[in-house]
């Protein structure tokens, strides 16, 4: 079972730092480039880039926490994990995927 995490291509799990406008203020996010890549799936489902996308997750938890993000890369992670997660579990439910079969991210290709 490890052998399908630990094999993992080593570029999914380097990090890489984007600089993101969001409201007129760069920003700068450290994130896994497979984060990136899930992120610009979401966005892409969205039909938007992944920087309007992230500056609208931004937007949205300001409205509803009334304050800035304490550590916005780890929502966003959290966002993607949680992203990854329900579609395995509509996956299931629709009986894409066996019933304990280990988990097979549907976003592989890295643009660096």
């Amino acid at each position: 079972m490890c052998n399908v995490y630990v094999n993992a291509d080593p570029i999914l799990y380097e990090s890489r730092t984007r600089a993101l406008r969001i409201h007129g203020v760069v920003t700068t996010v450290r994130l896994e480039n497979l984060f990136w890549d899930v992120l610009r799936e979401i966005a892409s489902r969205e039909n938007m880039t992944t920087s309007q996308f992230v500056a609208k997750l931004h937007d949205e938890l300001v409205a509803l926490r009334a304050e800035e993000p304490l550590n916005f890369a780890s929502f966003l992670r959290v966002c993607c994990l949680r992203y990854l997660s329900m579609a395995a579990a509509r996956d299931e439910a629709a009986g894409d995927v066996p019933r304990n079969a280990p988990f097979q991210p549907r976003v592989v290709k890295t643009a660096v």
